[in-house]
């Protein structure tokens, strides 16, 4: 099966943390999400995906096996802004707005977010009059260690994390 690639216009939005109450009356709680954005960016990243999906010429099943997630994320540039500055440094994070599109995916492309197991992303202002946008890519991996990439010239960790008392 091949790469799966496809544009989402709109402003990215983050999951919030969640919050718990349990209603007068109620024995199970309700779990709510601070950002209330989120469902209606979660609704646009599956519609787009859906698209992808059915203008692709070959059938799309939902992945089953590891999956990698490449994803750029171009949010608004403020005014004030000199344009030498590409990265973007201020909220939403990075991993919030990860997850937030992983959800969104999930039973559209993928059975499930925990198959994935590689993520390539970046936060970067929209250039000049560009609109908004998050650029998404989803392929099948067979889940290369970082010690075994091709471009690392000897192992990303030499020294164990934790020293073990002996």
């Amino acid at each position: 099966m091949t790469a799966l690639a496809f544009r989402v216009y709109g402003i990215a939005q983050g999951m919030g943390s969640k919050r718990a109450f349990v209603p007068k009356g109620w024995t199970r709680p309700i779990v709510t999400d601070t950002n209330r954005n989120v469902k209606g960016w979660q609704s646009l990243v599956a519609e787009a995906a859906g698209r992808a999906i059915t203008e692709r010429v070959d059938p799309w099943r939902l992945l089953e096996g590891p999956i990698r997630l490449s994803v750029a994320f171009y949010l608004p540039r403020p005014a004030s802004l000199p344009k030498k500055i590409l990265a973007m440094t201020k909220a939403p994070d990075t991993s919030k707005l990860i997850r937030a599109t992983e959800d969104a995916l999930s039973g559209v492309v993928w059975r499930d977010d925990a198959l994935v197991c590689e993520i390539i992303s970046g936060k970067y202002y929209a250039a000049e009059r560009e609109v908004p946008h998050v650029d998404v890519r989803v392929e099948p991996t067979a889940g290369i260690r970082p010690t075994e990439w091709p471009v690392a010239p000897a192992p990303l960790f030499q020294e164990p994390l934790f020293a073990v008392e002996g």
